[in-house]
């Protein structure tokens, strides 16, 4: 088996954003996570802050972070395969650096794919808060299936 393209683009916003209604679990839809940009590698999602993902805090949850990372990274590894393919992410390491207040609106998340073997995907996600700052920073592997 050959290991796919790294300078193909399979960047396809109908088919990330068709992704988002049938790949990933009923729990993960809720967050409405929208893809606002993609190329070969990349994926940018819109998250929004709504008060279902807000902790008593005043903040959004670590908890909802982490799991649209997760999908940012699913989908930003989609750009490169084509298409969905199973996967499953082997490690998933979070930084969380400053709070997403809970009335912010809409945070970005940022997934790229750093490096692309036959079985393994390492990657790195940003959640970006509206005051263009960077929340959290993730480090991610994946195992192709």
């Amino acid at each position: 088996m050959t290991s796919p393209d790294p300078n193909a683009s399979f960047a396809d916003l109908e088919m990330l954003t068709a992704a988002l209604g049938h790949v990933f679990a009923p729990w993960v839809r809720e967050l409405d996570l929208r893809v606002l940009e993609a190329r070969a590698g990349e994926v940018t999602l819109a998250l929004p802050v709504t008060s279902r993902h807000v902790h008593e805090g005043g903040v959004l949850c670590g908890q909802t972070m982490m799991a649209a990372c997760d999908t940012a990274m699913v989908l930003a590894v989609m750009t490169r395969l084509g298409g969905f393919k199973p996967m499953t992410t082997v490690q998933l390491q979070t930084s969380f650096l400053r709070p997403v207040a809970g009335t912010s609106g809409v945070a970005r998340v940022v997934a790229r794919v750093l490096r692309m073997g036959r079985t393994l995907v390492f990657g790195e996600v940003q959640v970006i808060n509206a005051d263009d700052e960077l929340a959290a920073h993730a480090t991610t592997t994946y195992a192709l299936l």
